[in-house]
């Protein structure tokens, strides 16, 4: 496995569930492992947010022997998705009809057709079933929409902190996030660094409701009394400036904020209950007690509505962030729950 993704690259168009098409699609995905013989032994893994298709960045724990999901065992893909800087077709690739990267000519795009470009990956693989498909967050969406829309595909999921449907509270969130980027008067500028200022302050805004107050008490306590010059300052401004280092630039992060409101596996099927409902696959779900995105009292009413599900919450100070901090007590659940 290079740490450069593979590309592919298709033509002929990809038409959008809120209007417009894309003139051609490139999708970024790295895989671990080998696919057996009988193609029975696949983990597609979903990434997040800011995460990108390279699990050795971020989630790096689960290529590990000791991984409920080593490559020793699976074969392990992970897709760049729709809007992500990081390979796949996004507002920084050059449009081919102008010659010049998107930027705000980007069109609007939704959870549903993210799917679109995962199954596009998945025919070119040659995969006709998975074995465990894992996300968590905004990961857990495109697992969620793609078990929904074929429920015969997964054999099993696991979802973290995650949900069906996207809640008031966290579009709540999103819209200041995405109000921070528009008080930047640069961000629909055609250059890398338009809006920039409003990219940290918005992430300054996430990273509020991905930890807590008991874990920025715990991590961010000065040592010393002071009247300026905070710890929990300094923190706050550096993850912005990390943000725009990663090539989040304002009019790609506020993309897929409106991409993740979009979320609703009800939308046209009847209902959150009654979609959940037509999930065939073994769930486990997993909460985390500290989590303020996805409280433990909505997880465990979404478990109530899935037909084959098991419930877990764990314990963690870090709130959301949880999720990929305590890979420890999530493969032990995992292990539990794959036998």
């Amino acid at each position: 496995m290079s740490e450069n993704p593979e590309i592919l690259k298709i033509g002929g168009g990809f038409a959008l569930e809120r209007g417009g098409e894309l003139p051609e699609l490139q999708i970024a995905y790295h895989t671990w492992g080998e696919l057996n013989e009988a193609k029975d032994n696949v983990v597609w893994v979903f990434h997040a947010l800011t995460a990108n298709s390279n699990l050795a960045d971020w989630w790096g724990d689960i290529l590990t022997p000791e991984s409920a999901l080593s490559p020793e065992k699976y074969f392990i893909v992970c897709a760049n998705i729709l809007g992500s800087p990081y390979g796949t077709t996004s507002p920084l690739t050059t449009n081919p009809e102008t010659g010049e990267p998107y930027y705000s000519d980007f069109p609007l795009y939704t959870i549903r057709d993210m799917v679109h470009a995962h199954k596009l990956l998945r025919d070119h693989l040659g995969i006709k079933k998975v074995a465990i498909g894992l996300g968590g967050s905004m990961g857990g969406f495109q697992a969620y929409e793609w078990a929904v829309q074929e429920p015969e595909f997964f054999e099993k999921l696991i979802l973290v902190v995650t949900g069906p449907k996207e809640s008031p509270w966290r579009i709540a969130v999103h819209s200041s996030q995405r109000v921070a980027i528009e008080a930047d008067p640069t961000w629909k500028e055609s250059h890398m660094r338009a809006g920039e200022h409003g990219v940290a302050a918005a992430r300054a805004i996430g990273m509020l409701s991905y930890r807590n107050h008991t874990i920025f008490n715990k991590t961010q306590a000065d040592a010393e009394p002071q009247v300026d010059d905070f710890r929990a300052d300094s923190y706050i401004r550096y993850q912005g400036k990390k943000l725009i280092d990663r090539k989040f630039q304002a009019y790609l992060l506020w993309l897929l904020t409106k991409a993740m409101d979009s979320h609703d596996i009800g939308r046209d099927r009847g209902g959150v209950e009654k979609a959940l409902g037509m999930i065939q696959a073994d769930v486990l779900q997993i909460s985390i007690d500290s989590d303020l995105l996805f409280a433990a009292d909505e997880q465990q009413w979404i478990a109530s509505h899935i037909p084959n599900v098991t419930y877990r919450e764990i314990h963690s100070l870090y709130g959301h962030d949880g999720f990929l901090t305590e890979f420890g007590k999530i493969n032990v659940l995992m292990k539990e729950f794959l036998g």
